[in-house]
């Protein structure tokens, strides 16, 4: 392969770059990343954009490739892009090999593999950061997606470009940038016969049903969903950081760092719940109930809570996945639930999670 430094500076080479010594050199600057690589196009014009930049900046490099043995030849798809990271410069690479379960569905499923093997891999090596290749695509995917499961500003806020120590610089870049890249580069990546497989969700809206909203509402729609969920990312962690400040002001003891059933039952006032504008009301009820006893309630589980507050009609205690919720005395208490309720308990708010 010709060397890179010699091949000409394109505009999809110079991008790519540009987003990457970005995310190496500003901010918190990481000393030692990983590149989580898959072969495909993204990942690849990833690693090689790192390759070039790390050396620079000063930053070691090494990847990190997992095999969830989902596909025939999935060994030989994992060792090829090792030996791509390699010649690219990247040290140390790894390949890990996962077994991915059936919680949360196939996709899901995958995922949690994924991050797991990738919290392995930091730990295995001591890189402080892994970056992703996840695009402005599959941003403009991830908000629709969330629309469409009516997620609200939970999943419509999409990716961030960091999140603790994983890192998206190419969140701004096209899809069809990175596969200029590769071939301005020279580089060969792996196409995955599942990213058009129209059995996953993912898939038809990519490859159905942006394009009709590109057809018949212009072009132009990626980007623009991308800025909503930059735009909503801003609001909803500003109301979080509020809904946190306020619950550490009502439970001093939701910001200690001890295991749920060590923790004392959660106390809120209801006449300072009152008070609350409803997008504040509600994340202090599932912060309550996330922070202390590791329960992630959904919208309508965290509706059926403040109704304990603003609808309240001697109601009968709360009985929702891993805690119970009640009001007595002008206070809600949380406190965990029993595994083992007993018969009379209610089930109309069911167990289902967003």
């Amino acid at each position: 392969m010709q060397s890179e430094r010699r091949r000409r500076l394109t505009p999809a080479i110079a991008d790519v770059r540009r987003a990457v010594r970005t995310i190496l050199t500003v901010g918190p600057a990481p000393d030692f990343v990983l590149v989580g690589l898959s072969g495909g196009a993204d990942s690849l014009a990833l690693a090689a954009a790192t390759a070039f930049e790390a050396r620079r900046a000063g930053v070691r490099a090494g990847a990190v490739i997992v095999n969830h043995q989902l596909q025939n030849g999935s060994a030989d798809v994992a060792a090829t892009a090792a030996g791509q990271a390699r010649q690219l410069g990247l040290e140390p690479v790894l390949v890990l090999t996962v077994a991915v379960g059936a919680v949360g569905g196939p996709e899901a499923a995958a995922r949690a593999a994924r991050y797991a093997a990738f919290d392995r891999a930091m730990t295995e090596t001591g890189a402080s950061a892994v970056l992703l290749g996840h695009t402005l695509d599959d941003q403009a995917e991830t908000v629709l997606l969330g629309l469409a499961r009516g997620s609200g500003p939970t999943s419509l806020r999409g990716m961030s470009v960091r999140n603790g120590p994983y890192l998206r610089p190419i969140l701004g870049i096209r899809r069809e940038q990175t596969r200029q890249f590769c071939i301005d580069s020279g580089l060969t990546p792996w196409n995955d016969p599942q990213n058009g497989d129209p059995h996953y969700a993912r898939v038809r809206v990519r490859q159905t049903v942006l394009p009709v909203l590109e057809s018949e509402l212009g072009p132009g729609i990626s980007e623009a969903l991308a800025r909503t969920a930059d735009a909503l990312r801003e609001d909803s962690d500003a109301l979080d950081d509020l809904a946190r400040a306020v619950l550490r002001e009502m439970w001093p003891a939701a910001s200690d760092q001890q295991p749920a059933a060590q923790l004392p039952a959660a106390h809120l006032p209801v006449a300072a719940l009152v008070t609350l504008s409803p997008a504040v009301r509600q994340r202090v009820i599932r912060f309550a109930a996330e922070q202390v006893f590791g329960v992630m309630l959904s919208r309508s589980q965290t509706l059926a809570v403040a109704s304990l507050v603003t609808d309240w009609h001697g109601q009968e205690a709360l009985n929702l996945p891993g805690v119970r919720v009640i009001r007595q005395d002008g206070v809600l208490t949380f406190t965990v639930l029993d595994t083992h309720p007993s018969k009379g308990l209610p089930r109309s708010h069911g167990t289902s999670r967003h």
